[in-house]
C-alpha cells in the first residue's frame, strides 16, 4: 500500500509537465497510457445520466489476459514436449516447459514491441489516447501461431494488423475485423508454407511421429487420428494456444464468470458446429471427412479457441442479444462446411470468424428493425383494443 501511495505520489508530481503548456507536452498520450494502466482514471462525467462502473476498458483487457494465461502456459509446456518427443529424447517437465518458453517469449516480446511502438506513434500523431487493444491482441497473435514461425513474418503481420486490420479504422472499437485474426489470415495467406500447421515441429524424424495434426491427418484421406480425449488434453503439434481443450475451458469459464465474454456467442458456436457435423455425418459422401464424428470438429485446430477468445471479441461481433446466437451458430456452421468441402484449407475457424465479422452489423440491423416492428405492431394492437 506504501509503494501504491508513493507512486501515485510520483505520477501526480511529473503530470503537469505532461499536459498542455508543459514541457513534455507532446508525451501527452504516452504518459496518459501508462498512468492509466497503473490505476484507474480518476475522470467522472461532469452532467446527464450515465452508468457508473470501476472497470474500464483497461481493466476488461485484464481480464482477458489472464484468461489467456492456462493457454500460453500450456502452449509452451506442449512445445517442449513435441520437440523432446520428436527427438526420442527424455526430458523432465521443467525441462520441456523452459524449452518452450524460451521458444514462445521471443515471438510475444516481438508482437508486443511491433503492436505498442505502433499504437504509441500513432497516439501521438493524432493527438489521442494509447488504444488499449493491442494489450489483448499482443497476446493472441503468438498463440495462433506454430512456434516455429520467423520472427521477422510476426513482426510482418502484426503490423499490417494494426495498421490495415485497426488503425484505419479510427483505432480499437472502430475496426471492422478481429486484429489478432487478421494478423493469422495475412500469415496464412502470404507465407503458407510456415502456417499450414503440418509438421509444425517434427520435420524429417523418421524415428518420430509424422508430426501432422489431426487436420492435416484426416485432410490426407486418413481417419487414423488419436482419441478424443487426446485431443482433449492437447498434447498434439499445432498452433501454440489452440491444441489444449482443458486451458481454453479455463479461459471460458474466466471470461464468462467475469461477464467480460458472452455465453449466447460461445454456445452458439459450438452448437452450430456440432449441428453442421452431425449434419453431414447423416448424409455421409465420399469425402472422409463426413464420416469425423461431429464432437471432433471441436477439438481439432482451433475451433475451441475460436470460440472462445475470437468471436467473442465485443468490437466485431454482433451486439444484440438475438443477434449474437445467428452470428455464433453461423461462425460453427461455416468453419464446418469449410473443413468439409475446401480441400485447399481444413481449418476454417479464421475465415469463418472474419466472415461474420463482416455481415455483424446487418445481423444487428436485421434484429432491431423486427424488434421495431414486433413493437409497433404491439402498439398498433393496444391502441385498437382501446
Amino acid at each position: 500500500m506504501l509503494e501504491m501511495r508513493f507512486l501515485r505520489d510520483f505520477i501526480d508530481k511529473i503530470k503537469p509537465n505532461f499536459v498542455k503548456g508543459g514541457k513534455l507536452h507532446w508525451l501527452h498520450s504516452t504518459f496518459d497510457a501508462f498512468e492509466t494502466l497503473l490505476f484507474v482514471p480518476n475522470k467522472v462525467t461532469l452532467k446527464g445520466s450515465h452508468i457508473r462502473d470501476s472497470i474500464d476498458s483497461k481493466r476488461n483487457m485484464g481480464i482477458v489476459l489472464l484468461a489467456l494465461i492456462p493457454a500460453l502456459l500450456f502452449g509452451m509446456w506442449n512445445v517442449g514436449v513435441q520437440h523432446f518427443l520428436s527427438h526420442g529424447v527424455e526430458a523432465t517437465f521443467w525441462q520441456e516447459f523452459f524449452y518452450g518458453f524460451w521458444r514462445v517469449l521471443p515471438i510475444v516480446i516481438v508482437v508486443y514491441a511491433t503492436g505498442f511502438i505502433i499504437e504509441f506513434v500513432a497516439a501521438q500523431l493524432r493527438g489521442h489516447e494509447v488504444h488499449e487493444g493491442i494489450l489483448v491482441t499482443g497476446l493472441l497473435i503468438p498463440l495462433l501461431c506454430p512456434p516455429t514461425v520467423p520472427l521477422w513474418m510476426v513482426a510482418v503481420a502484426t503490423a499490417f494488423a494494426v495498421i490495415i486490420g485497426k488503425e484505419v479504422f479510427g483505432g480499437t472499437g472502430m475496426n471492422v475485423w478481429n486484429p489478432a485474426l487478421i494478423a493469422r489470415a495475412f500469415l496464412f495467406f502470404a507465407y503458407p508454407g510456415q502456417m499450414s500447421g503440418d509438421g509444425v515441429w517434427i520435420r524429417d524424424k523418421g524415428d518420430a511421429l509424422t508430426g501432422a495434426t489431426p487436420l492435416a491427418e484426416i485432410q490426407a484421406g486418413s481417419l487414423d487420428i488419436m482419441s478424443a480425449q487426446h485431443m482433449f488434453v492437447g498434447l498434439m503439434p499445432g498452433s501454440i494456444g489452440e491444441t489444449s481443450a482443458i486451458a481454453i475451458l479455463l479461459g471460458a469459464a474466466i471470461l464468462l464468470f467475469t461477464g467480460v465474454a458472452s455465453f449466447r456467442i460461445m454456445f452458439s458456436v459450438i452448437l452450430g458446429g456440432l449441428a453442421m457435423g452431425g449434419l453431414l455425418n447423416l448424409i455421409g459422401g465420399e469425402n472422409v471427412w463426413f464420416q469425423v464424428p461431429a464432437y471432433y470438429h471441436l477439438l481439432m485446430g482451433g475451433f475451441l479457441f475460436g470460440a472462445v477468445f475470437m468471436a467473442t471479441d465485443p468490437v466485431t461481433a454482433s451486439q444484440t442479444g438475438t443477434g449474437k446466437w445467428f452470428y455464433g451458430f453461423l461462425i460453427g456452421v461455416i468453419a464446418v462446411l469449410i473443413r468439409v468441402f475446401n480441400p485447399a484449407y481444413p481449418e476454417g475457424m479464421m475465415l469463418a470468424i472474419l466472415l461474420m465479422n463482416t455481415f455483424a452489423p446487418l445481423i444487428d440491423h436485421y434484429v432491431i428493425n423486427a424488434n421495431k416492428k414486433r413493437r409497433l405492431k404491439r402498439a398498433q394492437i393496444v391502441a385498437e383494443q382501446t
